[in-house]
């Protein structure tokens, strides 16, 4: 599953991650349910070093566990804006606002839609610490916890498009671009 392992910084200590494959529409693994984390142990800690090297390397600002291939419920998110962080068995207590805008995923590359999200969520769930933590966002933060959360649920943004036609023509073009990439990767050009 991993393509690279090198060495970085996280939270101060010098560790190895591995950059992981990041799974694309149609695997499997984007349509199951994600189990519940039982324990914040060593395994844990590793995948989420793990996971925010593959999103910093693949420009994202959010990934959950499942796009990497592991069925937890658990995602990281770094907007920028906020502390970089990892939520493990989140919940979604309540949304303000629905609002209409663009998104787009490292599952489905090259794709951006607009989804219909809240504006401002409140969610519960654990950190890294295992600690039990409560989080109000807004604007990107609150649109990428949702977008996360759906990926835990076995659902990919693409699946809340309304406009059907314009998104096939898009699937369409991400997997010509796919396929190019991997004919050009096969024959060295």
């Amino acid at each position: 599953m991993a393509l690279v392992v090198i060495s970085s910084k996280f939270r101060g200590a010098k560790v190895n991650v591995a950059i992981l494959e990041i799974r694309t529409i149609g695997d499997d693994v984007l349509r199951q349910v994600a189990e519940p984390v039982r324990k914040v142990n060593a395994q844990i800690k590793t995948l989420v070093s793990d996971m925010f090297e593959t999103m910093y390397a693949s420009d994202g600002v959010g990934l959950a566990a499942p796009q990497v291939g592991v069925g937890k419920r658990l995602f990281v998110i770094d907007v920028g804006d906020h502390e970089p962080f990892a939520l493990i068995n989140p919940v979604l207590v309540k949304g303000w606002e629905p609002v209409l805008d663009q998104e787009g995923c490292l599952s489905v590359p090259g794709v951006y839609m607009p989804v219909t999200r809240f504006k401002r969520v409140l969610f519960k769930g654990r950190n890294i610490q295992d600690r039990a933590v409560t989080i109000e966002a807004s604007a990107l933060l609150a649109r990428a916890l949702q977008h996360e959360l759906d990926h835990l649920d076995g659902k990919i943004f693409v699946h809340l498009v309304e406009d059907k036609l314009t998104l096939e023509q898009e699937l369409a073009e991400m997997r010509r671009r796919l396929n190019n990439k991997q004919k050009a990767a096969v024959t060295g050009a």
